[in-house]
């Protein structure tokens, strides 16, 4: 690697417009993300009949949020090996038009195993977008504080996309009774069954999910491929990737240990801050405020008051990535980075679950904030840490492994934890909202504390050139 430090230079019109598409995808990344809590109780008493609270409603939850991960766990990791056999804006393209196209075919499902199947095509086309990105966003600017600012400050638009999926879902609540009825389109009826309720809210909320192939098409055909990629590849020089390097002893280590932390980082999202809006119906304040009214505005308005609760906590996660954009450039151990999120949460996770998801909704906004503060903030540290301790040849594919098979896979298996607990017993809905929240709190706690220790075995990348080798 050279000693000297490439100069940062003004953004050409180029490279604002990849900025522009990373942007895009990042936002609909958890925008797709997001939609599942917000969508996932309406739409299982729609079309499956099941109650909340019901050991088959806790089933067919921990069944749609855990195997979409873990298809896209193993899918991920194979799309972070073509993004270094085939380039990284070919996969881009191609995994935002998977996972637009997948939510807007979800919005017509008839069935819990026809949502399944588009969720699972959803979260492959998120989980390699996210590797492609991040892969082709690093080697456009070789400067490093510059490529640290650019990976810090896209990634935040993450929670942007986070908000307005919140926001999409909450007019669509206020709306959807004088939008135009759902019907099946023809290249779906093989999925067989019936639409029940062709104006529910949460139908348009996923087929919203299309809109980000539309500026994708318009723009796809500017954007240029990643410059290093491209020489080697041209040079006949870049080396054919292989998960098996990930274990050289070289590597061995930052493999290991960046899939399991980043494994913890998602076992807080999907084990707990995910689940939050079940929570919401055993709340005192909202039991008091549906009391009497009639099934349908009940239901409504629990939605509503968890779209609320979903808002305020990803402008916390806004607030998370934008506090890692800055900090990075100021703390210069990425140890001691990740750990200025983990320490707090080890006290903000357990108080937000044990009390203030059970007990006070004044306080849960506050407290879902911090919440979502301290666990996003992660996920940003994992965009600007990865590319920077893997090489070029094989720096999707660690990506990818690190982010699918940890994160998608082992990570978001916590989901499935947390409602096996809960399925356990078969209490009343309320009674069950209380026994969610004291499962989650366990299960934040547990992998807070598994970042923490682990944090003291991350390797520290060398400041400079990403490596080459």
């Amino acid at each position: 690697m050279s000693s000297e430090t490439p100069e940062a230079k003004p953004l050409t019109k180029t490279q604002w417009l990849i900025c522009t598409i990373a942007v895009i995808g990042f936002a609909f990344d958890i925008y797709e993300l997001l939609m599942l809590p917000l969508v996932i109780r309406p739409a299982l008493m729609e079309m499956a009949g099941v109650t909340p609270g019901t050991p088959e409603f806790s089933m067919w939850v921990g069944r749609i949020f855990f195997i979409p991960a873990f298809a896209a766990g193993i899918f991920g990791l194979l799309g972070g090996w073509l993004t270094d056999k085939f380039g990284r804006r070919r996969i881009l393209t191609y995994s935002i038009l998977l996972y637009a196209v997948s939510a807007f075919a979800a919005g017509f499902s008839t069935t819990p195993w026809m949502l399944l199947f588009f969720r699972c095509t959803t979260f492959i086309g998120v989980s390699v977008e996210f590797v492609a990105a991040v892969a082709w966003l690093a080697e456009l600017f070789p400067n490093p504080r510059q490529r640290e600012k650019v990976l810090g400050y896209t990634q935040a638009f993450s929670s942007v996309g986070g908000l307005m999926v919140a926001v999409a879902n909450g007019l669509a609540i206020s709306y959807s009774a004088n939008l135009p009825a759902i019907a099946l389109p023809d290249f779906l009826n093989f999925f067989g069954g019936t639409i029940a309720d062709p104006n529910a809210p949460w139908r348009y909320t996923l087929i919203s999910g299309l809109l980000p192939a539309i500026p994708l098409i318009i723009i796809r055909p500017f954007l240029p491929e990643s410059p290093a990629w491209k020489e080697k590849k041209t040079a006949g020089t870049l080396k054919r990737p292989s998960i098996a390097q990930l274990f050289a002893p070289k590597l061995r280590q930052t493999t290991i240990i960046t899939t399991l932390m980043f494994a913890c980082s998602y076992g807080a999202a999907f084990g707990a801050i995910q689940h939050v809006q079940r929570m919401i119906p055993g709340l005192p304040q909202v039991k008091e405020r549906v009391a009497d009214m009639p099934t349908p505005e009940k239901k409504k308005t629990e939605q509503k008051i968890a779209a609320n609760v979903t808002k305020v906590q990803e402008v916390g996660g806004l607030a998370g990535r934008v506090l890692l954009a800055v900090l990075v450039l100021r703390i210069v151990s990425r140890r001691n980075l990740l750990r200025v999120f983990l320490v707090p949460g080890m006290i903000v996770m357990p108080f937000t679950f044990l009390y203030a998801a059970t007990n006070d909704l004044a306080i849960l906004y506050p407290a879902m904030f911090l919440a979502g503060l301290l666990t996003v903030g992660q996920f940003s540290f994992w965009g600007n840490y990865l590319p920077t301790v893997f090489p070029l040849h094989l720096r999707g594919t660690g990506e990818g492994f690190a982010a699918n098979i940890g994160g998608r896979m082992l990570g978001t298996s916590f989901a499935w934890v947390t409602t096996t607990i809960v399925a356990s017993t078969s209490e009343s809905a309320i009674v069950a909202t209380t026994r969610l929240a004291y499962t989650a709190a366990g299960v934040a706690l547990f992998v807070y504390i598994g970042g923490f220790i682990l944090s003291f075995f991350l390797p520290e990348p060398d400041a400079a050139e990403l490596p080459e080798h």
